[in-house]
């Protein structure tokens, strides 16, 4: 029997959010059947302050990024250590924001992923076309081919040490989102991968989608069976329309 993997709501952030929009967010949010499932990343300034408001509502709190090294001359970055010390459960990797603002390579954000997995930090790592290799018929390969590089060397005890997150670059912060068909055909070969990699532990790994997730096309998403939970941006930043994603997921 196929063991389901675990579905997982993750708020990206980004950099928005002031300090009183966060108090206010935690003290608005009602969270039903939580699992430890239900995710935050804020801007690294704010892990404390969000650890501390986010623990009545069992929501368990991760950074955007970190750095590769353990420590030293990295002016600006932040260790995983120092995020483990503050309570941090998980760290995104590889955002496509990451990749093309600020150049990371898909060796840079491996050695992320082994850095985070070697000191327990859960990376979320994530992969995604742009509208142009969509467009040539491109989008299969460079999912691929970043998800084999992201996870060079990569060896795992068991599926909770690693997520996936697949966001089709085009569709994100755009309002246009794959469609269910479309997400679930990538995250089949997502599994298919995962699978040649780490066997039927590959069964277990949660694949997220992300892309113009939202209240309003969660639950046709969340139907698929390879689409285990939504890593999600504009719709995380208000408690109501966080704790209507998370509810889709307890379904």
């Amino acid at each position: 029997s196929i063991i389901m993997p675990k579905s997982y709501m993750v708020g990206n952030w980004k950099m928005n959010q002031t300090l009183s929009e966060i108090e206010d967010f935690f003290s608005k949010l009602k969270l039903t059947s939580n699992q430890n499932n239900f995710w935050i990343a804020p801007q690294a300034v704010h892990i404390s302050t969000c650890i501390n408001l986010a623990m009545k509502a069992g929501v368990l709190i991760g950074a955007q990024n970190c750095s590769a090294n353990e420590f030293g001359a990295y002016t600006g970055e932040s260790a995983i250590d120092s995020l483990t010390e503050l309570g941090c459960h998980f760290s995104i990797i590889g955002h496509s924001e990451r990749r093309s603002l600020y150049g990371e390579s898909n060796e840079d954000i491996n050695k992320k992923v082994l850095a985070c997995i070697k000191k327990g930090l859960v990376p979320i790592l994530c992969i995604g076309e742009t509208l142009s290799q969509r467009e040539n018929g491109e989008t299969k390969d460079v999912v691929l081919f970043q998800l084999e590089q992201g996870l060079k060397d990569v060896e795992l005890n068991n599926e909770s040490e690693l997520i996936i997150a697949y966001e089709p670059v085009w569709a994100i912060g755009t309002g246009k989102s794959a469609s269910s068909a479309q997400a679930e055909e990538v995250h089949q070969q997502i599994r298919r991968l995962l699978n040649d990699k780490f066997g039927a532990t590959g069964d277990e790994i949660s694949i997220l989608y992300g892309g113009s997730v939202k209240p309003t096309n969660v639950e046709e998403l969340l139907s698929m069976p390879n689409v285990n939970g939504g890593l999600v941006g504009g719709a995380s930043l208000k408690a109501d329309s966080f704790a209507a994603l998370c509810d889709a997921c307890s379904k």
